[in-house]
């Protein structure tokens, strides 16, 4: 650097005042280098502003109608990567799939990355939490030809799929504070009810506690694409939807389903494969050393569509 780009990047540093006073008293030339580089300042200043670019696409298509995403969490973690991974998938080329170790024609519990190969499914992640008898949902579940739990709890959110018309959506997150359940619910050949995190207003529901774990969730996005979320970091549940709700995804609506070293995402495109599981949970298994794929009860897949 030329001692007048030195002296400029002196100026740069000074206050606007004294910067336009200093300038209208200096020689020609060196007044025009001195403009010049301070011109080539602001311009490296504003191409490295967080605001002045946009950031690149966390997406990937892994196919047709498949996306998956890797986002740096807003909120470092305490531990691990601090990293949200969504599957995306959008119901023009694939839909939804419940399977049941309570059913008949399965009859054992499997890790989601078992359920997935062993019935031909593209990905898959826990459908709900399960009771102690490791076999049926917290609150009701059913498929057409087989039900899980009969009894409806007071979880505000049903997941609904497989509908009886096809001019009804094909996948929808029901909220009972704003829509009739009871009247959907005869619509839909599958349903799920877990616990709401996105409400229909968009809104964070979950209040603010203590316990933190690695978390599995079901969410919607603004194209009424589907959403299978995991975060294996340990986060509290309000912070996670609150991060969630910031990202670039276009959340619409959100359900809990798992968390701990139980929540899993397993993903096989046939030309990629992943596989993310849980670990920590206050209480119980506070770190992040699990890579033991837990059997699970119930499942929920995705399926491709036949064109």
């Amino acid at each position: 650097m030329n001692n007048a780009g030195y002296n400029s990047f002196r100026l740069f540093k000074r206050s606007p005042l004294n910067l336009l006073r200093i300038l209208f008293t200096q020689e020609p030339e060196t007044l025009k280098c001195r403009l010049s580089f301070i011109v080539l300042l602001c311009s490296m200043t504003l191409a490295i502003s967080p605001g002045a670019q946009t950031a690149p696409s966390a997406w990937k298509n892994l196919e047709k109608g498949l996306d998956v995403g890797i986002f740096q969490a807003p909120k470092k973690s305490a531990f691990g990567d601090s990293l949200i991974r969504i599957l995306r998938a959008d119901t023009a080329s694939f839909s939804l799939r419940l399977l049941n170790a309570s059913s008949k024609d399965q009859g054992k519990r499997w890790s989601v990355k078992d359920w997935a190969n062993r019935n031909g499914l593209v990905a898959a992640i826990n459908a709900s939490m399960y009771q102690k008898d490791m076999m049926s949902s917290v609150s009701y579940m059913k498929i057409r030809k087989h039900t899980n739990n009969t009894w409806v709890s007071k979880d505000k959110t049903i997941l609904a799929f497989d509908p009886d018309d096809k001019s009804l959506l094909p996948v929808r997150i029901i909220d009972r504070d704003c829509e009739d359940f009871d009247t959907l619910r005869k619509q839909y050949g599958t349903l799920v009810q877990s616990i709401r995190m996105v409400s229909c207003h968009g809104k964070n529901m979950w209040k603010q506690q203590k316990k933190m774990s690695s978390i599995a969730a079901i969410g919607l996005d603004q194209q009424d694409r589907i959403l299978f979320i995991h975060v294996r970091s340990p986060y509290t549940t309000h912070d996670l939807i609150n991060m969630l709700l910031e990202l670039p995804i276009g959340l619409k609506q959100a359900m809990y389903v798992e968390g701990g070293a139980d929540a899993q995402l397993y993903i096989n495109t046939g030309n990629e494969e992943h596989e993310f599981i849980g670990s920590y949970s206050t209480g119980s298994r506070e770190h992040d050393e699990n890579n033991y794929s837990r059997p699970i009860p119930n499942v929920l897949g995705l399926v491709r569509l036949e064109k």
